[in-house]
């Protein structure tokens, strides 16, 4: 029985990999800071701590973990704690990281177009650095430095009914409620992936022999005018989008330029992703469809 422990995973994709895992006969300890009510497996056990304090997180260090999955490092100093405390205490490390530690581009984004490995390395917490500097200087630190096996797993936005940012459903709803939606660059590319193939993936990788920085996103992408014309079709109502407009109806989507990645290393390595077409459409009928109860 594997010995896993998952730092934040009481809601959305955290808390469908921990179920994964104890569904799978792992025995899982979930650590977060006890703020959130969370319907989690009887089995698992649950420890309550700052994960920006290095002396609450030591307590976590003080077990061997044939697993740690990580979702909530945001900084350098994040990562160096991880890597003092679980030094000699985990098989493999597996950081939850983001499609945002690349640039803008027009092409698929491959792994190598943002390099951990020689990125240079900035002491500081989360507070003063965009989240974009602050991964990539987690992914750098644990890359550098970790005394143990480390994969990062690289996520676009990642989406499902119950998302806590709600950022589908307010483009659901702006169209719903015939509002404006600014978006400085409609045909901008865009990829995404369900929270429960992100859940899925992080299964998978903590399993595998994989090491190294990894793209995650479904097969497929979809433009930001695609996107609302499928909303459209969904509520019945077309989409107003707007180049300028309040703060209060710019789109959470709102790229200036396309921001899409290439899935080729995790394919390669035998993972195949589900196709963006297979469960998007259906997610933003399930979103509309709640969202009209709501109002009833």
């Amino acid at each position: 029985m594997k010995k896993v422990l998952v730092l934040g995973g009481t809601r959305f994709f955290g808390k469908r990999l921990v179920q994964l895992l104890a569904d799978s006969g792992a025995e899982v300890t979930v650590a977060t800071r006890g703020l959130a009510e969370a319907d989690l497996p009887p089995q698992v056990k649950r420890l309550t701590l700052d994960r920006d304090d290095k002396s609450a997180l030591a307590t976590a260090g003080e077990q061997q973990w044939d697993i740690v999955y990580d979702n909530i490092c945001y900084s350098y100093q994040n990562a160096v704690d991880a890597c003092e405390v679980f030094r000699g205490k985990v098989g493999k490390y597996v950081l939850t990281s983001t499609l945002s530690v690349y640039d803008f581009s027009d092409q698929a984004l491959k792994e190598e177009a943002f390099d951990p490995y020689t990125y240079p390395l900035r002491p500081g917490t989360r507070e003063g650095v965009s989240y974009q500097e602050g991964k990539r200087q987690a992914e750098a630190v644990f890359f550098q430095t970790a005394a143990f096996p480390v994969a990062a797993v690289r996520f676009p936005i990642v989406l499902a009914e119950d998302d806590y940012t709600r950022r589908l459903h307010f483009h659901v709803e702006h169209v719903q409620q015939e509002q404006p939606i600014g978006l400085v660059n409609p045909e901008a590319v865009m990829c995404f992936i369900h929270a429960g193939e992100a859940a899925k993936f992080l299964a998978w990788v903590g399993t595998d022999a994989f090491t190294g920085p990894v793209n995650a996103n479904s097969q497929g992408t979809i433009t930001l005018q695609a996107l609302l014309d499928t909303i459209s079709q969904a509520v019945g109502k077309p989409a107003r989008i707007e180049a300028e407009t309040d703060p209060a109806h710019q789109s959470p989507f709102g790229f200036p330029h396309s921001f899409f990645m290439d899935t080729s290393k995790a394919a390669a390595a035998g993972y195949a992703f589900a196709a963006l077409d297979s469960w998007l459409p259906e997610l933003i009928q399930s979103i509309a469809k709640e969202t009209v109860q709501a109002k009833a």
